[in-house]
């Protein structure tokens, strides 16, 4: 068999990113895994038994480290010059720049590098400067780059990082699709849903808006935590969810966000769940007024879910909802538009209910997990057959 190595700059992000997608390619081609792992849970381990694939442990950082990133680069040079690989697949910004960078030196003949989200649109002044530097170089060593939403290979056109020639975006967007037989409503009952609230201390009849992903700045959370306090003053019977990752000193969040948050009895926060399924099938709306975003499968699973989603205006967000079809859209940053965007879903329930009985279809229709991988597997084999 053929070698196609995927690469993430930690093998956990190859477990998230692509679950399930190396385990079918394994049948058609000999896929390796590469990564950092974290040596007290044995990522690494679990990977390959869970994906059927090889996996070679490489340190790597998000940060700039440059006596780090240049072993990095040195150790992957090397790897890739021992498989001699027909694919090197890189996913993620840092392990994208150094897998390109190695696979070019070690003349691999296909690099394919995933955009799964640009960290650098929000960034300004130097740092987007250096930000651009790397990016091009990225896009530059690749043969191929595959943006995982229109919008965003509409910004890499824009910002002249690479030419149209050398994209793809498969199907209709997203790197991985969505299990719509795991997402899936039908696997909660009412009860299981009453009983969850209730651990929650979230009364019956209160309307749940649920955020799931990293608790910060550029996740939009300033203006979610606001919309919501000022709506709570309203409207009584209302929580606000917040599951994901939280560090205040990396959050980047204001202050008075920060004492909202830990405060306010009706904000309810939970560490990140490994399955979301039971908090989305016990609330009533996906808040995610994010900045930035790639293709987020948190609107795909929220959708799957029927719970509809708002959403801002931004690529990926933009591309799976339809205003007024299977969610709403609201501007960047404003946080008057989402408090109304919240309050109508809370007021108006025919629309609320229009919302829900639209949602989960387009799921269906669009980016159900396995047409994704099917096209993938015609690239590989396109590149294969054209030896």
């Amino acid at each position: 068999m053929k070698k196609i190595i995927r690469i993430a700059t930690h093998l956990g992000s190859l477990d998230n990113l692509l679950q399930g997608q190396m385990q079918f390619m394994s049948a058609y081609y000999n896929v390796i895994g590469i990564g950092s792992d974290d040596g007290k849970q044995s990522i690494g381990e679990k990977l390959a038994q869970k994906e059927n694939i090889k996996v070679i442990p490489i340190e790597m950082t998000r940060e700039i480290t440059p006596i780090k990133d240049i072993k990095a680069l040195y150790e992957l040079y090397k790897v890739f010059k021992k498989e001699k690989p027909l694919i090197v697949h890189s996913h993620t910004p840092k392990a994208g720049t150094l897998a390109m960078i190695a696979a070019k030196i070690a003349g691999v003949p296909h690099r394919l590098h995933d955009v799964a989200g640009l960290p650098l649109v929000e960034a300004k002044g130097i740092k987007r400067k250096i930000l651009n530097i790397v990016e091009k170089i990225t896009y530059c060593c690749a043969t191929k780059i595959y943006p995982n939403s229109f919008g965003l290979q509409d910004i890499i056109i824009d910002n002249n990082f690479t030419n149209q020639k050398k994209m793809k975006v498969f199907g209709y967007g997203s790197s991985n699709g969505i299990d719509t037989s795991h997402f899936n409503p039908i696997l909660y009952s009412e009860e299981s849903n009453l009983k969850l609230r209730e651990e929650l201390s979230i009364e019956t009849s209160d309307f749940v808006f649920i955020f799931l992903g990293r608790i910060v700045k550029d996740k939009g959370i300033n203006e979610l935590v606001k919309a919501f306090k000022q709506l709570a003053e309203k409207h009584q019977q209302i929580k606000l969810l917040l599951v994901g990752y939280y560090d205040t000193s990396t959050a980047e969040l204001l202050p008075e966000t920060i004492s909202e948050i830990e405060k306010n009895k009706n904000i309810i926060t939970l560490e990140w769940q490994d399955d979301v399924r039971p908090f989305l099938s016990m609330s009533n709306v996906l808040a995610f007024p994010s900045y930035r975003e790639g293709f987020p499968n948190t609107v795909l699973q929220a959708n799957a879910m029927k719970i509809p989603s708002i959403v801002a205006d931004i690529n990926g967000c933009n591309e799976i909802i339809t205003d007024g079809v299977n969610g709403t859209i609201v501007p960047v940053k404003n946080v008057e538009a989402l408090q109304n965007a919240m309050e109508r879903l809370i007021l108006d329930t025919n629309y609320y209910q229009h919302l829900v009985k639209n949602c989960r279809t387009s799921i269906c229709e669009k980016y159900e997990q396995k047409d994704i991988w099917k096209l993938l597997l015609q690239e590989y084999n396109q590149i294969s057959n054209n030896i």
